[in-house]
Order: structure tokens, then C-alpha cells, then sequence
């Protein structure tokens, strides 16, 4: 399993308030990797892990529970929670676009006008699926493994038709990176 460092221009944004030694809220929609546990573990942070990925495809059955059904299932988090920073990796180019729809809506009550995003998105459709696994070693470097096998689903949207769909949330940066990826910072819209 390959395993590489990236240096990030927009997740120190993301974890400034990490740095602001306030208690934080952190949604990781990754697999609980060390590196992450090992950087939040001295922070003042409640961490929630919601691996997605591992339960990919999301599709509508024609028989059985809807996409927001078999998310919401994956998604359960106490009433009263509500996040400073979504970590959603690249989750966004293995969901199609009923599935970012449901997912948003399941996360929406969690979400407050001081929640911050972070993600990946492609800035060519044509770019081939990287199948990797993010951990977080500095506010700047990210830790990168291959996965042990391809992912299924992955469809990545245009960015402008992932911004209408997460409407609840604005895309205040993007940074296009060499393998044609896109590094995104968000911010929940205010109501």
C-alpha cells in the first residue's frame, strides 16, 4: 500500500479554530486513520467518524430502503450535536446527485453558520478515480494511502453542479492540484 504526503493550501483554514484552543466538533467522512486520531488527540475536539466510503455504492433499489434512508441509518448523531469541521475528502466523486441531495439534508440540522468544509473535487471529469484514503499529520500536510482496492461509483460532478447541490454550504476557495484535482474550502451559508 502506497503512502505519500501532500502538502494542502486551504485545510489550515479549515483548522483554525482547532488553533483557536476551542472546543470543536470535527465530522471525519473518512476511515478513522492514526495520523488524524494522532493530530486531533491534543486538541480540545469531539471527533465523529462516519466512514461512507466503506459502504459504497449508494443506490436506489426498487425494492428496499430509499438513498436517504440507507444514509441516514450510517448518519446518526445526537439531536444537539452540531459540527465546526466537515471533513468529506473526496466522497463527492463516488455520490451522485441524489445522494449529495440526501446527504446534505441528513447533515443540515448539525451544520451552524460557523461550520467550515473541506474536500476534493475534480476540475476534469475525464480524471481517473485516485481510490485514496486522507489523514490529517499537520494544519498542512495531509497523509495519503492508496486503498487496497478500487472504490465502485465513482462519477465525479462538475464543480459548478456540486455547488447547486450543496447549497447549504458556499465554496469560498479552490485550489486545482497537478492530477487535475480540485482542493475545496467551504463554508456553511448563513440562514
Amino acid at each position: 500500500m502506497t503512502t505519500t504526503t501532500q502538502s494542502s493550501q486551504l485545510l489550515t483554514s479549515v483548522l483554525q479554530s482547532v488553533a483557536d484552543d476551542r472546543h470543536v466538533t470535527v465530522l471525519d467522512m473518512g476511515s478513522a486513520l492514526p495520523e488524524t486520531v494522532a493530530f486531533f488527540s491534543g486538541q480540545r475536539c469531539t471527533l465523529h467518524f462516519a466512514d461512507l466510503f466503506a459502504e459504497l455504492p449508494f443506490v436506489a433499489a426498487e425494492e428496499g430502503p430509499d438513498i436517504r434512508t440507507q444514509l441516514a441509518a450510517l448518519l446518526r448523531f445526537p439531536a444537539h450535536t452540531r459540527f465546526d469541521i466537515c471533513l468529506f475528502w473526496d466522497l463527492f466523486n463516488y455520490l451522485d446527485s441524489d445522494a449529495i441531495a440526501a446527504l446534505q439534508s441528513i447533515l443540515q440540522p448539525h451544520i451552524h453558520p460557523g461550520t467550515r468544509a473541506y474536500g476534493f473535487g475534480v476540475h476534469n471529469r475525464r480524471a481517473g478515480a485516485s481510490h485514496h484514503q486522507y489523514g490529517i499529520l499537520a494544519a498542512d500536510t495531509l497523509q495519503i494511502r492508496q486503498r487496497p482496492a478500487p472504490l465502485p461509483g465513482y462519477a465525479p460532478l462538475p464543480q459548478s453542479q456540486l455547488q447547486n447541490l450543496l447549497s447549504g454550504f458556499s465554496f469560498d476557495r479552490s485550489v486545482l492540484l497537478a492530477d487535475s484535482r480540485l482542493e475545496l474550502l467551504m463554508s456553511a451559508r448563513r440562514p
